[in-house]
């Protein structure tokens, strides 16, 4: 570090134009040449920072040739004296600071300016002194002597600005007398650049192993699984046709009857339930069983001609043949449509389409079975109900003919005819009273007559007796005409009940009948059964990418379960 002279007071002479004003110690002027633009002037603070002077690069210039320019003769000023060296130094660092360089320019500049001996006390003034030296620190010959190990391009480089022939790499003939072999002793640089390179090829060597690794168990677990399963598929496996089928089963009226919610369905709902049972039957051991019975169903697909995987053992158990049953017959049903799709698989055609056909014959039974049922249980609740209206009305009328028999025959005209005579036995006796009564009222009656009155009146008394006895007294071993009219009337009455039970029985049962003939269903084969020419199992191209899938899946869970088990335990 260097102190500054300080003067308290100083003058400045005014010199002749073109003398220098201010010499180095060597006795060389510092004064920028006449002709040339001296660089701008800086004001250097007392901390040693560089500031940027505030004048226009011509004022600058005038102030650097002349520093005492526009100031009176013989004025006195206080201040640091800074020499036109340092003065034309800050400027230069000053440029170059604003030229924008990058960190990574500015250290190899250090760099460079290291490797020719020179002292910077910033990057920027490495930079500075290079260019002094005529030396560019960015041109790409330099950053080649820079990263190279040539000795004496870089000695010469620092006599002067380094020419076109010798930037040009040229092959040339080494002398025999000087030795050319490697020195044993490697700088840092190289050593950190060998050691550099040996990882590099042990992380090489590593990740082409790991690579192998990974294709040794992809090809162990994946790809040989799957050309296992394509040679399958392509050359083992027998070839399965396959017949489709479709139908329907519709009610009679084409929908439920009756006012409830099944007569607002459609018929695709009403017969839901039909065709569910339809289908739980077709896909039941009992339809394999009766498929087997008349078609063959285990013969078939124990043939020798059926690869090993899909054949059937001879003495397979039902198990094992429901099984082959379920993979080959497929139903599916739609409830929005109705449509029930049956889809057969066999080794040869013509089976397939006896097979579907069979199907659908025991499919049509069923439905027939299930309508069958649903009639006889509506018809035989209504049958049982008019057979007991029936003999409740023939007890009724027994009855009727019993107390009939037992008693009058119209007990009604009866009474009526009793309570007619009683009247006029009442209308009488009320006149012979009132006869008798006047002629009570004489002084002096007549005694033949009188006695006469009164004999009738008693005759006529004991007549009106009788008949209200007849009437009301029961008779010796039976009741009253009143009490056997009244059991006539209630047999009347449960008689023209009875009947109107039976009449009630008998719309029943019409509507029963009515209802069991809505109930019936039937099964419509939309689509026939058509034994086809080309086989459809097995899809070998999709059956291969799956089995590629499957198998890459699993291989994918085992690895990652296995990183993830070593990552705890090795934890």
């Amino acid at each position: 570090m260097t102190t500054k002279p300080k003067a308290r007071k100083f003058r400045i002479r005014r010199t002749a134009q073109g003398a220098p004003s201010l010499r180095d110690p060597a006795g060389q002027s510092d004064a920028p040449e006449a002709g040339t633009v001296p660089p701008r002037a800086e004001a250097h603070t007392p901390s040693g920072g560089l500031g940027q002077a505030a004048s226009a690069p011509g004022a600058g210039a005038s102030a650097a040739a002349d520093p005492a320019a526009g100031a009176e003769p013989g004025a006195a000023r206080a201040g640091e004296v800074n020499s036109a060296q340092e003065m034309r130094a800050a400027t230069t660092i000053d440029e170059i600071r604003q030229e924008g360089l990058t960190g990574r320019q500015l250290r190899m500049a250090r760099r460079l300016a290291q490797k020719h001996g020179l002292a910077p006390t910033s990057d920027f003034d490495a930079v500075r002194l290079l260019r002094q030296r005529g030396i560019d620190p960015f041109s790409r010959g330099t950053i080649l002597e820079l990263v190279s190990n040539d000795e004496g391009k870089v000695e010469n480089a620092g006599h002067g600005p380094v020419s076109d022939e010798a930037k040009v790499q040229l092959p040339q003939t080494m002398p025999m007398s000087k030795p050319n072999l490697p020195s044993t002793d490697l700088s840092p640089a190289e050593r950190r650049a060998e050691e550099i390179g040996r990882i590099q090829k042990d992380i090489a060597r590593r990740r082409r192993r790991k690579l192998a690794l990974l294709f040794s168990r992809l090809a162990a677990f994946v790809f040989l699984p799957t050309l296992l399963a394509g040679y399958y598929y392509y050359a083992v496996a027998t070839p399965m046709y396959t017949t489709k089928s479709a139908f329907l089963i519709l009610s009679a009226d084409g929908g439920s009857g009756g006012g409830g919610l099944g007569g607002l369905l459609p018929s695709q709902f009403a017969t839901s339930q039909d065709a569910i049972a339809t289908q739980d039957y077709l896909q039941s051991k009992d339809a394999m069983l009766r498929l087997d019975e008349d078609a063959g169903f285990r013969d078939v697909f124990s043939a020798e001609y059926i690869d090993p995987i899909q054949r059937l053992d001879p003495g397979a158990t039902t198990e094992s043949a429901y099984s082959i049953y379920r993979k080959y017959v497929k139903l599916g049903y739609d409830p929005t449509e109705g449509v029930m799709r049956m889809e057969v698989s066999a080794p040869d055609p013509n089976i397939a389409a006896q097979f579907s056909r069979r199907l659908i014959d025991y499919a049509e039974e069923r439905v027939d079975h299930l309508s069958a049922e649903k009639r006889q249980d509506a018809l035989k609740t209504a049958k049982q109900s008019l057979a007991d209206a029936k003999e409740e009305r023939r007890d009724a009328q027994r009855r009727l003919v019993a107390l009939q028999e037992g008693t009058l025959l119209d007990p009604t005209g009866q009474i009526a005819a009793i309570r007619n005579l009683i009247a006029n036995v009442e209308l009488q006796l009320q006149d012979k009273q009132l006869a008798l009564n006047t002629m009570l009222a004489n002084t002096r009656p007549n005694a033949a007559r009188l006695a006469a009155l009164r004999s009738e009146i008693t005759v006529l008394e004991a007549e009106l007796a009788k008949q209200n006895a007849r009437l009301n007294d029961a008779t010796d071993g039976g009741d009253s005409l009143a009490s056997q009219t009244a059991e006539i009337k209630m047999a009347e009455a449960d008689l023209l009940t009875t009947d109107m039970v039976l009449q009630a029985a008998l719309e029943t049962m019409r509507q029963s009948d009515i209802e069991a003939n809505k109930q019936v269903r039937y099964l419509t084969v939309s689509v026939n059964p058509v034994p086809s020419q080309e086989a459809s199992y097995p899809r070998s191209f999709e059956n291969t990418i799956l089995a590629f899938l499957v198998f890459s899946g699993i291989y994918l869970l085992i690895s990652l379960t296995a990183s993830v088990l070593r990552e705890q335990v090795s934890a």
